[in-house]
This record gives structure tokens, sequence and C-alpha cells, in this order.
């Protein structure tokens, strides 16, 4: 029952009875904890065939802290508590990783984008029933660990498929979204683990799912001119494709040594950049096993652990890294059979693997995928990459995640740290992330930066060796290798440190330990530490030496401020969260109010709106949105190296490029037409940032504060434009679970968090929208992590849950 607050005697005494229920409550549920002894470690060989139980508490805003025996009994709260707030994003992710999207919702209907690139249901189900239909998934869980996933993560994927079946058994769907549908239903351990493999692939063949799927042998008759991926812009195109700008997908991350700090001991502030609504959304809870695993912290929904997080000793963030996870090797076709390539002279035919997709509105689709020894035969990369595969070429794409189901035991190995040397050995042993960063700080003053990714083994000796004229441009542009796949002598090869062959090995991978700060906002490695910067690298995991994004740039100038200034506290992190800075302004701003009064004659209100305008995106600013309209116009239409009087320099490269070039024939025009477009929409000039940068959640505008990436703002919004209704009226993608971590001694980290959008999607839910009103006043959840603090929650609620 909700635990009241009254006088601090009756407080202490319910406290203490709450205490004493649950503990004979989790001695009946939990005999197995106490049994195996601290780390739990006879559990792993001992998977208990008896029901599945766990103890769920529920605190402020919803947030579940998850009380179980062992790794089985976690997963199944883990499951039951995330379908309770999340069910019909859930079920939705499932009929995409089986493969069913056509007959549920009809071919020419489109995924989310959460699970990969298709654009249409159609596309989607032909990659993920390919999938299916070759046993991937069922290979990659036969693979023996490390290699393969471990024993735990096994029982947790068995467990939270049992707990959201449970769910479904017990439970009214409320969510308008799926209430009623035939599509919500139960789930096994292995539709789990293939929505893990999504997630595995998603920045490498989940980005190719339409070019899988649309491959074709050329059917044009002999002498017809061939296609071909003109090396120019198929570099532009990578380089469109691999870069962070445009991307759904970001993030910040900051760790603080002790040097730095208040106390000697480390922070880490964690500001990811995820979508704001469908399967990519983040979901709090707390995970325990006593004696076992304790964290608190943000999983990506389907998924069983906690992906970004803390413990007692350890705090940890991922940004999405450079590194291109996949590349391309180009075949050189057998004459006159286009579904055969030749390999150091000899010919070998590609392997045909036949999918069948049922409609719903019509006769089930046939279609055949081309694989050969590198990976599927694909037709594009991208929306912006075409690779035509003609009489005489192909590209197959090689994207080594497709043997990795790890990432989930990275997490585990996180979740267990008790240092950052502890998460650094984790991902040695696990190699299990795909396409992110790890930053990290702990307790002890440590920090830590790795880009631990799974990449392919793209040395540039290799690269400068082995590439095809059209990769001889796009390597260097985008990190994208395009190697001879006609020659054996170009194959990846291994290092000896790697669980995979064709990946490279930890020993490889860029890393900084111990700086004063770490941070990184999605540029490469190289000024993780500007003082410090990281050099040494192969091309395929960033580059060094070129110009930076604003977003790097206003980061490193203010955390280094930070780390300079010292005495650094939690609250120092709160306030860099929601400083709403604007980079661009800072460079730009001074320029752009002397030349307005000639670019805008007849309109003085906009040059006063923009002189008085304070330089920060928070929701009370005035001429924030006037300033915003202008620099997406301008930086959209006027090239980049035309933008600037300064241009870039490597040894200055935080400052540079600098100095607007008002002069350049853009300038005027963008400004004009963002005053223009703002009139047209009876927006005033000067009208607050929160009228016009806004959520609508039950009927309410909720004000959002933050900026787009090419303002460069830490506390990045990418919202919506709607001048019809009102201005920015929906969060496309940002700010998503931020959390702010230290220690004071005592054994409660001293956490705050925030979930920008909310812990449910279910528009009947009370915590559809509670944490985003936190967001629009700038307010923290104070997280529980210690048994006392959970049981001292005025909204304490304790739901036990069993198969």
């Amino acid at each position: 029952m909700p635990v009241r607050s009254h006088s601090p005697h009756r407080s202490r005494a319910r406290l203490a009875l709450v205490a004493a229920s649950l503990a004979a409550l989790t001695a009946t549920l939990l005999p197995a904890a106490a049994a195996a002894g601290p780390g739990g470690r006879d559990r792993e060989h001992r998977p208990s065939d008896r029901g599945l139980s766990a103890v769920i508490r529920y605190t402020e805003y919803g947030i579940p802290h998850i009380l179980a025996a062992d790794y089985a009994s976690l997963g199944f709260g883990t499951g039951w508590a995330q379908a309770a707030d999340q069910v019909c994003v859930l079920a939705d992710g499932f009929v995409t990783v089986n493969g069913e999207r056509s007959r549920r919702f009809g071919a020419s209907g489109a995924p989310d984008g959460s699970l990969s690139s298709a654009t249409s249901n159609l596309s989607s189900d032909l990659y993920f029933r390919g999938v299916r239909d070759a046993g991937t998934v069922e290979k990659l869980l036969r693979t023996p660990a490390p290699a393969g996933p471990s024993r735990d993560l096994k029982e947790l994927m068995r467990g939270w498929a049992a707990g959201y079946n449970a769910w479904l058994r017990k439970n009214r769907i409320t969510d308008p979204a799926c209430a009623g549908a035939d599509w919500v239903r139960p789930v096994t351990a292995l539709d789990v683990a293939r929505h893990g493999f999504a997630v595995a692939v998603l920045a490498g063949q989940g980005r190719a799912v339409d070019g899988i799927a649309a491959a074709r042998p050329p059917t044009a008759p002999a002498g017809t001119p061939e296609p071909d991926a003109a090396p120019e812009r198929a570099a532009a195109a990578a380089r469109a494709l691999f870069a962070e700008a445009g991307a759904a997908m970001g993030s910040n991350a900051v760790a603080f040594s002790g040097a730095t700090t208040a106390d000697g001991r480390g922070l880490l502030l964690g500001n990811p950049h995820y979508p704001w609504h469908g399967g990519r959304r983040f979901w709090q809870s707390q995970q325990t096993i006593p004696g076992e695993l304790n964290v608190s912290g943000a999983s990506l929904l389907g998924l069983p652990v906690v992906n970004i997080g803390f413990n007692e000793k350890v705090a940890w963030s991922h940004t999405v890294a450079t590194g291109v996870p996949v590349n391309l090797h180009q075949l050189t076709l057998v004459p006159g059979d286009p579904t055969a390539y030749l390999v150091d002279g000899e010919p070998e035919r590609m392997t045909a693997r036949t999918v069948t997709v049922a409609d719903r509105d019509g006769a089930p689709v046939t279609r055949t995928q081309w694989w050969t020894r590198y990976g599927p035969v694909t037709t594009a990369l991208g929306a912006g990459l075409p690779l035509p595969w003609t009489a005489t070429t192909a590209y197959a794409l090689n994207d080594p995640n497709t043997a990795n189901l790890r990432g989930s035991d990275t997490a585990l190995g996180f979740a267990r740290a008790r240092s950052t040397r502890d998460v650094a050995e984790a991902l040695r042993r696990t190699q299990g992330l795909p396409w992110v960063n790890t930053v990290a700080a702990d307790s002890a003053g440590h920090t830590l930066f790795s880009q631990s990714q799974v990449l392919p083994r793209i040395t540039d000796d290799l690269a400068e060796r082995c590439s095809t004229p059209l990769g001889r441009v796009v390597y260097p542009a985008s990190g994208l290798a395009v190697l001879d796949g006609s020659r054996t002598a170009c194959a990846l090869g291994s290092d000896p440190d790697a669980l995979q062959p064709g990946a490279f090995g930890p020993s490889r991978l860029p890393a900084l330990e111990d700086a004063p700060y770490a941070v990184n906002s999605n540029d490469s490695a190289w000024l993780t530490n500007a003082d410090r910067p990281l050099t040494g690298y192969e091309r395929v995991f960033g580059n060094v030496g070129t110009q930076r994004s604003l977003r790097t740039r206003g980061g490193i100038e203010d955390v280094s401020a930070m780390a300079a200034r010292g005495r650094l506290t939690v609250a120092d992190l709160q306030r860099q969260q929601f400083a709403n800075r604007v980079p661009a302004a800072g460079l730009a701003s001074a320029d752009v109010v002397a030349a307005c009064p000639a670019a805008l004659p007849a309109e003085p209100e906009a040059c006063r709106v923009l002189a008085a305008w304070d330089g920060t995106m928070d929701s009370a600013a005035r001429g924030a949105l006037l300033f915003d309209r202008f620099w997406r116009k301008f930086t959209a239409t006027v090239p980049a190296a035309r933008q600037w009087k300064v241009p870039f320099s490597a040894a200055d490269p935080v400052r540079t490029p600098r100095g607007l070039d008002t002069g350049t024939a853009g300038f005027a025009k963008a400004l004009a037409d963002a005053v223009a477009e703002l009139r047209a929409a009876g927006i005033p000039l000067d009208a607050p940032l929160r009228d016009h940068q806004f959520v609508v959640r039950g009927g309410e505008r909720i004000p959002v504060s933050g900026g787009t990436e090419s303002l460069g703002v830490w506390n990045k919004t990418e919202p919506v434009w709607n001048a019809a209704g009102g201005g920015y009226v929906e969060v496309a993608h940002g700010t998503s679970h931020v959390q702010a971590v230290g220690w004071d001694g005592g054994r409660c980290p001293v956490a705050r968090t925030l979930l920008a959008y909310s812990q449910s999607s279910d528009p009947t839910s009370p915590h559809h929208s509670d944490q985003t009103r936190l967001y629009a006043d700038e307010r923290w959840v104070t997280s529980r992590f210690c048994e006392r603090d959970i049981l001292r929650s005025p909204a304490l609620r304790i739901v036990v849950v069993r198969d």
C-alpha cells in the first residue's frame, strides 16, 4: 500500500512496518538469493523450474524498483513492468522483428523507423523474415559465451518474455494504440533475442534494409549502358549517411575526475538524444538481485538490461559513435552470370534465399535475396547511396554485428562494475557495443572514455591496398570502405584479442583514462579532452584534425571551463544540462546584429529583438525563435565554406571557424525569410520561446526548452515545425533520459534523473507526461537507490508479480 508522510514518529513506525512486511515477503519469494551467497553464482547453473516471481516497488513518476531472486525472475519483473508502461510500442516491435507488418498492417504502410531504416512494411518484412528463415538469431544463441550470449543473459530474456506474457494474461490494455488489437500476442525468449539482434544491426544492415530487399540481378540486354556509383556523389552520400548531424540519435556525455570535483570523487552527466516516440525510447527502472546485482538507469524498450545507468560505485552513459560498423565488397561478376562472382579468378555462386511475406491486402509476396561470402547483395545503403547491380558489378555488405548478440552482456558487466577499470574490463571481455561510445566515472574519482565498438577490421593499410576506385574516394570522406571482393588478399583478417574474426580487438580501440574531463557529443574521439587529443586510430573509427560540430565545440568550452573552475558537484551538472546556451549565438549573434539594419532596412523591430536576445534557448527567451528560424535557413542554403570569415584550423579546433560572413548573398535573404515566416504565422518576433516551442499532452501545452543541432545547444531539441499550429508543436527527438550522478562517501549514489518524454506511451497513464512537465520546469527526480529511500517514497506502491 502507499506510504504517506505524517509525524516523524509515525513515519518511522510506518517505515519499519513496511520494511518488515517487505522482508517477510521477499524471504518467501526470494529464497535462492540468500542461499546462493554473495555473487549468487551458483544460480547461474541452476535455472529455476518453478514459477517466476518478482517484487516491484513503484516510487514517484512510476519508476519501478524490481527485486528478484535470480536473472530469470529479474527478467520476469522487467518484462512485466515494461509491458505495463509500453505494451503497444513493444507489441509493434515484435510484429516488426517477426516479419509480420504486412500481414497485420498492410504492405504499403511504414514502420516507425525504430528497428531499421525500412521505408515500407514490405521491405521491413522481407528483411526480418529473411533473418528469421535463416535461423540467424538461433545460431547466435547456440554460440558459447563469450562469443555468444551468457547464461545470465539468456535467463533474463527467458524471464522477460514470461513477464510480458503474464502481464498480457492478467491485465486489460487501456492504451488506444492497441486496445483490442489481435497483433498483441505472447512472445518467446527467441522473440526477445530477435529484438536485441535488430538493435545490434541498426546502424549496419538496418541501414540497408531497402537495398537488401530490392536487390535483383540485372535483366538489361547486352550492350545496354550500365549505371555506376559515381564516386564523388557516393562520397557525399556516405558522409551524410554516417554523419551525426542529420541522425535521429545522438548524445552528450561528460565524466569529471576527482581532480575537478569538490570531494575528489567522480561525476557523470549523461544526456542521450533519442526519439520521443516509437520503439527507440528509454524506460527507467532499478534492477536488484540481492548480493548479485543492483543497478538503476534506463533501458531501450524491449531489452532486459539497464543500458545507461549507475550503481553504488560507478556511472556510465553512451554517445552515438562515429565508427562505421559496415563495409562494402565490390564484386566482379562472372561474364554472362550476374549471380556468380570471381574470387582469385575462380567463380563462386551467390546463395539464393527465397523469402515469402503474407500481405493483409493481397496475395503473399515472394522475393529472392542474394548472399555472398561477405554478406547480402544490396543495391543501396540508406536513401542517398545507390549501389547499382549491373552485368559486371555488385556490392555485398559486411556487418560484423550480425554475429554480435553480446550488447546486453556488456550492460550486465557495467551493472556489476565497481570502478571505471571494471567498465573497461567489461568492454574488453564482452566486446558487445555496436554503435556507441562509453563515458564513465566512479566514486574513487576516475574517468573513462572508450570507443569500444564492434567494427569491421578496416585498417588504413588495407584500405590503401584494396579499395576500389569508388572506395578510394568514399573511405577518406566517410570511413566507409569499399574493398575489392575479387581478391582473398583483401580479406579483413583478425586481431588476436578479438572475440570474432574480421573485427577489431580491444587493444586497437580509442580510449582515454583519468582525464580531468572526458566529453563526447557525437564527433570522433579526437577531442575527448582538448588538452589530450586522441590520435593514431584508423579512419573507420572517425576522423582527426577536421572541423567539429557546434555542439561539440560548445560542449568542450563549457566542460573545460567547469573543470578549470573545479569544486564541481552534481548541482553543477544540473545547471549545465539546462544552461541552454547557444554556441552559434556566441560566434555569430554580434555579427548578425551589426549587419541587421542594412540587411533589413524596413524591419527595425527584428534588429531590436535580436540585439536584446540573451543568447539562450530557454523557454522564457525572447528573440530565440527568430534567431533559430534564421539560423536554420542560413545554414541550409549557404555552403559551409562560405559561412565564416575565419576558416577552420586544426591548431585551434574549438574556436574555428568563426566570424560570420554577413556579406554572403544568402545572409540577408535568410534573415528576411525568417521575419516573413513568423509574421505570416502571426507569431510576434519577440514572443517567448515557450509560446511556440511546445508539446501537447492531454490537451495541455507543455513548453520545451533547448535547441536544434545546428545551433549547438547541449540540451538538444529537434522539434517539428508547424507554423499554422503555433510553431514547434512536437519533438521528434532530442534530450531523453538524463542522469547527473556523483557520490558523497555514503552507500547511496547522489543521483538526479529525468526522462523528458515520461515513462509511459499510454495517454491514459498517470505517467504519460508527468516527467515532461518536470522537464518543462527544468526540475529533476531525486533517485531512490538505497532501500531506505525506496521505502520512504510518499508514492510507494508494492506489487508482487508471479507467473
